[in-house]
């Protein structure tokens, strides 16, 4: 019997796949999300340098959040990195969805950060 690997050492190899696709620079940063079971983090990466420019997550302490886990609160976060991509003067970003699908949170988080004016 072949034993059926993890969901989330699959996730992993997607993500890595499509890491070598593309990679963040300083005039073009990676915009990465990560998902837990209870919050949302997103990023926005130089690789070249290894820095990152910009990060939110339903952790910070001015999201006002009541619940961490759902679609809004990944639309905050969204909103929230947007902001401060554009408070830096970043205006297109590379969509890096982490190994997962694009739907619900993750599509929620992208679809908020094109509203509030970032290209990608």
């Amino acid at each position: 019997m072949v034993k059926k690997e993890s969901r989330q050492k699959a996730r992993i190899k997607k993500h890595l796949r499509i890491r070598k696709r593309f990679s963040g620079t300083q005039e073009r940063p990676r915009l990465s999300v990560f998902r837990s079971n209870k919050h949302i983090y997103a990023q926005l990466i130089d690789d070249e340098a290894g820095n990152t420019l910009a990060a939110a997550s339903t952790l910070d302490k001015d999201m006002k959040l009541t619940n961490t886990d759902d679609v809004e609160a990944a639309a905050a976060v969204g909103k929230a990195i947007a902001q401060k991509a554009l408070d830096k003067g970043i205006k297109t970003v590379v969509f890096d969805r982490g190994g997962y699908i694009y739907q619900g949170k993750v599509a929620a988080l992208a679809d908020a950060a094109r509203e509030a004016g970032l290209e990608f």
